[in-house]
């Protein structure tokens, strides 16, 4: 799917994202009515129009249109998942101005997950000051070879979903590389960005396997949020090394979903996009106003967002 975005961040922004207390606000109270009305004096109730329906099928692969994100969402959470594999379209340069995956998800869903899911781990490195400061800037430099056409906001949202996270009540988590990991990237040479794809999966799945193996972790969630590359429940021949999606679906006894969110202004007619399975089935003229969500196979979901107005 997707190339991954990958940072180096200090391990201390996300430790200081806020001390803000955790768990969302109380919704505010509906609004009492005017006044009492006398039952002789009230007018005979109108006869109410059928409600529309929140979802209405929309072609192959399962596809359902909702009327909002929001509801789409929360079909995806409907099997109650142990792990939400959530992996993104990234913003490229030149899209500032249409609002990214990570911002929707910070904003629109992630407040539904407050008090269901206990950590976030965000797909951000922090680098071991003890490792070498020269193998850490040469790892750096391998990686703007993937991420120098994304847009340059895109580690100050997955920043701002951290925070967002710790506010609600939810841990977030860096990746954490160990110095001998850093050797190993620099070693590889041409290899090295495979190096790190292989590095992101391994090091998501054992931080997701050690949260939900804490005591008392039961029937909390664990997400994790990152490139819609590393979540694929089942990877594309010579891709499985760069999933962590078939191991954490065994850990949990199938309780995984993987999830990709999905820009519709971000979409282009290109080998990477035509390879994606429900790339043939998706026409951004139809529904642009819907949330469109396909279900190209068991525990897999992908989420287009409406057009942004």
């Amino acid at each position: 799917m997707r190339t991954p975005r990958t940072f180096v961040a200090a391990a201390t922004l996300l430790a200081a994202c806020g001390n803000a207390p955790a768990g969302a606000g109380a919704p505010a109270p509906a609004s009492a009515a005017a006044g009492p009305t006398s039952p002789s004096a009230a007018p005979p109730p109108a006869p109410q129009a059928a409600a529309a329906p929140a979802q209405a099928p929309c072609g192959a692969l399962g596809c359902l249109a909702f009327d909002t994100p929001a509801q789409a969402f929360s079909h995806v959470l409907q099997s109650s998942p142990r792990v939400l594999a959530v992996g993104e379209s990234h913003a490229q340069q030149g899209a500032e101005g249409v609002p990214s995956a990570t911002r929707r998800f910070t904003e629109l869903f992630l407040p539904a997950l407050a008090g269901r899911a206990s950590d976030l781990i965000v797909e951000l490195w922090a680098a071991d000051p003890r490792c070498n400061k020269e193998q850490v800037a040469r790892v750096e430099g391998e990686q703007k070879a993937v991420t120098q056409a994304q847009s340059a906001s895109n580690q100050g949202e997955f920043l701002a979903l951290g925070s967002e996270a710790k506010r609600l009540g939810v841990t977030p988590h860096l990746l954490v590389p160990s110095c001998e990991e850093y050797d190993a990237i620099v070693r590889a040479g041409p290899d090295a960005v495979t190096a790190m794809l292989e590095m992101i999966a391994r090091l998501t799945a054992a931080k997701a396997k050690a949260l939900l193996g804490r005591e008392g972790a039961a029937g909390k969630m664990v997400i994790a949020y990152g490139g819609a590359l590393h979540n694929d429940v089942a990877p594309r021949p010579g891709r499985e090394r760069w999933s962590f999606g078939p191991e954490l679906s065994a850990t949990t006894g199938g309780k995984y979903v993987e999830l990709d969110l999905i820009v519709r202004e971000f979409i282009r007619d290109s080998e990477s996009w035509r390879a994606l399975p429900w790339y043939p089935h998706f026409d951004r003229e139809e529904h642009p106003d819907k949330a469109v969500l396909f279900n190209p196979a068991p525990g897999s979901y992908v989420l287009i967002f409406p057009r942004a107005r």
